[in-house]
């Protein structure tokens, strides 16, 4: 819930190309790593998820528009949304799909939100969810997921404790905030209750 409106399925690509200053996920600039998987595989994981849509994360999912616009495809198909994030502007991207590059085009045209431009520390914003910096563009390219009730919608955060005590936060919030959300996590207390035979 924290990846774009209603319940989404996050996917998160391996390399970015632009590397924006102060991004959020650097660990993601590179092309090694990751978890290599066919196509269609992602694509039935995605849709097996029962989720209202999925939102394209990374890295840099224009990096990786031809695999990605098949899986999109194929979520729209299924009846459901596509929100993607970019760190190119759009007329980087129409620019892109002027000159020929029809992965591009295909990516674009299976995305119904798409939220473009790059992270720009300097303009963090606060107002907006899902958008890290004022400058980046919320483009609404079908009647699936609309920007006017996207925007309006409150930014989420998605806290996750694993078993092992490793805490987890997804999603946007000020310092205040996640003090706020966060102060009380220390040491658990036990709770003294008498036992009676």
């Amino acid at each position: 819930m924290a990846e774009g409106p209603g319940e989404r399925t996050a996917l998160w690509v391996q390399g970015c190309t632009i590397r924006c200053p102060g991004c959020f996920n650097p660990h993601l600039w590179t092309f090694r790593g990751g978890e290599p998987a066919p196509t269609r595989a992602v694509l039935d994981r995605v849709l097996a998820a029962g989720t209202e849509g999925l939102t394209l994360l990374g890295g840099e999912p224009f990096d990786h528009a031809a695999p990605l616009a098949v899986i999109a495809a194929g979520v729209r198909a299924a009846g459901r949304s596509v929100m993607t994030f970019s760190g190119y502007t759009t007329a980087q991207l129409n620019r892109a799909v002027h000159s020929g590059r029809t992965d591009v085009a295909a990516l674009l045209e299976a995305t119904d939100l798409l939220i473009a431009g790059p992270y720009v520390a300097a303009l963090v914003d606060r107002h907006r969810p899902w958008a890290g910096s004022t400058n980046q563009e919320f483009v609404q390219r079908s009647d699936r997921i609309r920007v006017a009730e996207a925007v309006a919608t409150r930014d989420r955060l998605e806290i996750t404790v694993a078993p092992d005590g490793v805490l987890s936060v997804n999603g946007w919030a000020d310092d205040e905030t996640l003090d706020a959300l966060l102060h009380d996590l220390g040491r658990p207390q036990r709770s003294r209750t008498a036992l009676s035979r």
